[in-house]
Order: C-alpha cells, then structure tokens, then sequence
C-alpha cells in the first residue's frame, strides 16, 4: 500500500494555527507583572502607621533594577507629590535598595507608594503600596489598573518575542544544515527562502521590539512608539543596546547568507569550494554566537548567581536550539519541495542534531539549577511548571526524533541496487527541485507549447497566417481557424491546456515522490518533530518572561520575615458559632472589624440565633493576640447599640501579622464561653 504524506501547505498551516493558539494561550495566562526582580521590604512598611512623617521611603528590590526620576512616587490622601522627585542609590553589596526624600511638614494621614521600574533582565515591574502617619485615612489615589508590560503593547511585544525566536533558529539552523548537512542545498530555492525568510523574521521583530521597548517599560501607549525621545532612551539602556548590536550583527548575517547561496553556488573547484565552507563556518559560527549573545547579555543570564558561567552557557544553549529545530525545520521544506535530498544528508543531520540535543541536556540542566534552585520552586512556582511542561514536551521531542533515526537507518540499508537507481532517480529530480518553481514553469511551457501544437500555432507564428484569404480551411480544420472564427479562442484554449498539463504533471510527480515508502515515513516523523517543536517554541518564550522560581522563593521568604502584606480596605469579617451550654446558648457571633489593617479599626459583633434572629445577650466581650511578636492579649470592650449589635471604635492593631481573636459570650448569670479564630491583619 502507498503510504502518502500531506500536503505541505495544509501542514504548515496547521503549524501556524497550532503556534498562534499554544501562544495566545500561553500569553493570556501569563501575568504581565511576572517579571524577574521582586520588591523584598520597605520602609515604612506596607500598611505600617508611624507617629511622625519619615524623612524618606526606601525600597528593596531581589535584583538590580533601572531607575528613573519618577520610578518612586510618593502620593498624599488628595492625591499630590509628597516627594522631592529625587532618586536616592542605597545600594550596598547584594543588597539592592533604592529610595526617595519625602517633602517637609507633611500631615498626617495615608499615604501612597506607587512604583515602576525595569528588571535586570529587561522585564518591567510595578507596583503600590500605603502607610499612614499619626492615623490612616480616605485617599483619594487612584492608580491605574494597567500592568506593566500588558495590554496591546504587551502583546505585539510578546509576538515580537516568540518570532525573534523562531527567525534565529531558522536561520542559524539553516545555514548549518546546508554547510554540515547537505551542500547542494545552498542552490535550491525554496531552501533558500526559507533561510532569507527567517533573516527578515529575525530583523522585523528586532526593530518592532526596539520600537516597542519605550511603551512596553513605560506608559503602554502604542503611539508612544514613535517617541524620539523615549527611542533615545531606550538605546541608552542594556536591552536598547543589545538590541541594536542584534541589527548590527544581522547585516553581517546578511552577508553570510548572500556569499552562501550565491558565490558557494556558483564555485566549481572543489579546492576553493572547501576553503569558502571553512571561511563561512568560522564566520557564521561567530556572528551566530554574536546574536545569541544579545539574548544572554541582556536577560536571563546576565542576572542572579554566576553570570560569568551562565552567559556562555546561554550562548550554547541557544545555538544548540537553533541548530537542531532550524535544521529540522530545513529539513522538512527539502523533503517536501525537494524529495531527492541525499540520504546521506539526512544521516549527518541525525548526527548533528543528537549532539545538539546533548548539549541541550547538559546547559538545560545548569540553567534549570540556576533558575530554580530547590525542588519545591519547580512545583511551587508559575516557572517551575512551566519548566515542567518544557521538559516533557523536549522528551515527547527526542523520542519523535528517536523514530525519525531509525526511517533514517531505514533509508541508508537499502540495497545497493536500489540506491542506485534511487540516485539516478534522485538526479533526475534535482535537476528540477534546485530551480524551485522554476520546474514548474518549465512544465507549464512545455504544455503550453504542446497545446500550441495541438492547436496549430506556434508562439512565434504569424496570429494571421491561418486566416489568410484563400487558405485552406480543411488543412486549418484541426486548428480551429475558420474564417468565421475568433481569433482569441485558440490562445486562450492553449493556455487551459498548458495548466492542466502542468497540473497532470505537478500530481505525478508527487506521486512518484509519496511512491517511496521510507521516505513518506521520514517525512511524517519530520512533520510531527516540528509540530512539537513549535509548541516548544512557545513555551519557551513565555518561560523567559516569567519570574525565575529562585528568586520568587527568596523574595516570598523575605515578604514573611518583614511581615505579611497589607490588603488595604478589607475588612475582616469571620462568622463564630457557639454554645454556652444553658437555655438559649445557641447561636452565631458574625464579628467584623473594618479597615481590617494596622492602625485605628471599627468592630462591629452581630449575635444571631442558630434560625438568624438576633440574640440579645447579657455581655460579650473581645480580644487580640500576636503570639508570634508575644502582643497582647489586647482587651476590647464593646458597647451594646441595639439587640444582638455591639460595637467599638478605635479597635487599635499595632502591627500587622497572624492575629487571633477570642470572643467571649454570655448568655446568663453562669453560662458562658469563649471562642476564638485566627487571621491575618495587614
């Protein structure tokens, strides 16, 4: 039975559909905010209430970061600048820590911390936070719900991203494929688009992500993209400078692609031919090594522990992504467009990507160490899992690659007999594939002038000799050119001929080429790698924009050693049963205490019937306890209002923390108890 492989456009266009909806997916699921440095402390506190104005804010950061003049805001209750606008560098050691004057005679009352700043690893981060002086207060700040990095601008960047990615494999990969692999295929055309292609990939989304960096960091505008201004600014950052050395670098690129497909090509000598591969093996080796520098010097790498190991480590990490997923991805448009591609090119890319994939495992495992660091961050965290995923999807990848090697060894134990014919085949078949389309608009002549043949004409012939007066019309009979015929039908009838002789020609060929068994095989197990392959690919870009496990843990151990996180203007509400074991000693204390933060808080008791009728009892009193900072227990006495509603003001809670509250009610002279519920008050 014919084994037939599908069609290269439909498998293509699945491809993409899969890409845009595992990167949307991904993308949609990913907090903009995740970005790699973290706020670990400040002073004051989230939440804190201070009895004087404090002469300055500071704030601790996980990593480096970039500040600007407005990257720390200080914002009364009326919403006003309550801060000199002047950047302070705190930073001493490990410790990153920036910080910002306050203004003079500031009274009291909540205020707002609201800053913006970009990561080490060029990821933008945000956030808020309030204290209060002498008491808190109604504020009036409104912040905007915009994350950092999201939106639109956040999208397009994403995309910008993710196709950065998928051009610099191709392109690295490609070109190795055809220097490694398989050196007749620098003259095949749709090899060559394919590698030109990706070159324009690569340098489209490097200059929309230049464009885009200003907005992406900052206000989230995309007409901010054309801000010369903000443009300055960004080449004068780590990214902006990375960046252009990307476009620099790709002109070099350039280079290496046109002496690749057009002086290569063309040489005869196999001496000289040998020494322009060694030239463009050393060059290409070192632009590649270039442009994958730009991701290591300006992201993942370039921050945390052991930069000086993990950038090289980068570089190699990515080469080895390129060369394995770009050849593979060479590799499939050759054993579609080009099904006569050696046997002995497919046997040395399986070489070639079996050492890609143990370089692979070797840096993937540092970098996964590095970034993660502890086996409860690889579960724990948004990175870890995603890690996960990546790891399962590179297994699911080397055992598709695994099937592909073995139709390769099914291909090169042919007999010999076969392979000759195959070659002589395979020659045959070139002699069309290296012209591209060229082929078929060989075919399409050749029909056309079968069809001018058929119909009498020739292309060069006179249109009006068949219908000289006097001619023959018997002899113009099998030519259509009566005298009282169109003169326009006949050209447009050959032209139909010659598209459905090109046609009848284009599915035999595709039939001889699906013929082959071993081959329709390959292509399928090659189709499916790079299907995987793009899921990888997505994966792995929304990987390089989510917080590092490592540091996710480090600064969550620090958010808990400087105390929980204020949740300002929530109230805690918790529902307390109880039975004091008399008559009538059933029922409900629904116990609400607003703010629900440091400072000055109202509590409001509801004493209820199991059947929600309120229940007037005798007393009821309050109390609050810190155990962990050994506060309290703080006595409330509440004030009766009405039946079953007792309440106090200026419910005082000096810091923030896990607080119990214990509630005693009494139902007689003789019958009471206490009750008592943990939670958190920022």
């Amino acid at each position: 039975m014919t084994t037939t492989a599908p069609r290269l456009g439909t498998a293509l266009a699945r491809l993409l559909i899969l890409a845009a909806a595992l990167l949307g997916t991904l993308l949609a699921g990913a907090a903009p905010a995740s970005a790699h440095a973290a706020l670990t402390g400040s002073d004051p506190q989230d939440g804190a209430v201070v009895a004087t104005a404090p002469k300055e804010v500071n704030l601790t950061f996980s990593e480096q970061v970039a500040m600007s003049a407005d990257s720390i805001r200080v914002l009364d209750p009326a919403g006003r600048r309550a801060d000199t606008g002047e950047i302070r560098d705190l930073c001493s050691g490990s410790i990153v820590r920036y910080g910002v004057e306050l203004r003079a005679g500031l009274p009291d009352g909540t205020y707002t911390v609201a800053w913006q700043t970009v990561s080490a690893d060029s990821h933008p981060i945000a956030g808020a936070f309030t204290f209060s002086i002498g008491a808190p207060s109604a504020t009036s700040v409104a912040l905007p719900d915009r994350e950092p990095g999201g939106g639109l601008v956040g999208a397009l960047y994403g995309i910008a991203r993710y196709l950065s990615y998928a051009g610099f494999a191709v392109l690295v990969g490609g070109g190795a494929f055809v220097l490694v692999c398989w050196p007749r295929g620098a003259g095949v055309r749709p090899v060559q688009r394919t590698v030109v292609r990706a070159w324009l990939t690569l340098t489209g989304a490097t200059l929309v992500m230049l464009l885009l960096r200003n907005p992406y960091t900052g206000s989230g505008e995309l007409a901010d993209a054309f801000d010369l201004a903000g443009l300055k600014s960004v080449l004068e950052t780590k990214t902006g400078a990375a960046l252009t050395s990307r476009l620099l670098l790709l002109g070099a690129a350039a280079l290496f692609v046109a002496v690749l497909f057009g002086s290569y090509t063309r040489r005869t000598d196999p001496k000289e031919k040998k020494d322009l591969v060694f030239g463009l093996g050393i060059g290409g080796t070192v632009v590649a090594a270039g442009i994958a520098g730009t991701w290591a010097l300006a992201e993942h790498a370039s921050t945390g522990i052991q930069p000086g190991i993990a950038m090289p480590v980068d570089i190699l990490h990515l080469l080895a992504v390129a060369t394995w997923l770009g050849g593979l991805t060479v590799l499939l448009v050759a054993l579609y467009r080009t099904p006569s591609v050696e046997r002995a090119a497919v046997e040395r890319f399986s070489k070639v990507a079996f050492a890609s994939v143990a370089v692979l495992v070797a840096t993937g495992v540092y970098q996964s160490w590095r970034q993660v660091g502890s086996w409860s961050a690889l579960t724990g965290t948004r990175y870890g899992q995603l890690l996960l995923v990546k790891i399962g999807l590179m297994g699911v990848l080397v055992g598709i690659a695994w099937i592909s090697r073995r139709w390769t060894q099914r291909l090169a134990d042919l007999p010999p007999a076969e392979k000759a014919d195959e070659g002589e085949e395979g020659q045959e078949k070139d002699e069309e594939a290296v012209g591209g389309t060229e082929s078929s608009e060989a075919s399409e002549a050749d029909a056309a002038e079968q069809a001018d043949a058929a119909s009498g004409t020739a292309p060069d012939a006179d249109p009006g000799a068949g219908t000289r007066p006097g001619a023959d019309s018997g002899a113009d009979s099998g030519a259509g050119t009566r005298p009282d015929a169109d003169p326009g039908i006949a050209p447009e009838r050959a032209a139909q001929l010659a598209r459905q002789r090109a046609a009848v020609a284009t599915a035999r060929r595709k039939r001889e080429r699906d013929a082959d068994p071993e081959r329709s095989g390959l292509r399928r197990s090659v189709l499916t790698e790079a299907a995987v392959a793009v899921v990888l690919l997505v994966v792995t870009t929304v990987l390089t924009a989510t917080e590092p496990g490592r540091t996710e843990e480090e600064a969550g151990r620090s958010t808990a050693a400087s105390g929980p996180a204020a949740v300002p203007d929530r109230p805690v509400d918790i529902r307390l049963p109880f039975d004091t074991g008399g008559a009538d000693g059933k029922g409900v204390v629904r116990l609400s205490l607003d703010p629900g933060r440091t400072g000055a808080n109202g509590l409001h008791l509801y004493v209820e019937r199991p059947d929600g009728k309120p229940l007037d009892v005798p007393e009821i009193k309050v109390a609050l306890t810190l155990e962990a900072k050994a506060v309290g227990p703080l006595p409330v006495a509440p004030d009766r209002i009405q039946a079953g509603h007792w309440s106090a003001s200026g419910v005082q809670i000096p810091m923030p923390g896990e607080w119990r509250i214990q509630v005693t009610v009494r139902t007689s002279d003789i019958d009471q108890t206490t009750i008592d519920k943990n939670v958190k008050i920022g």
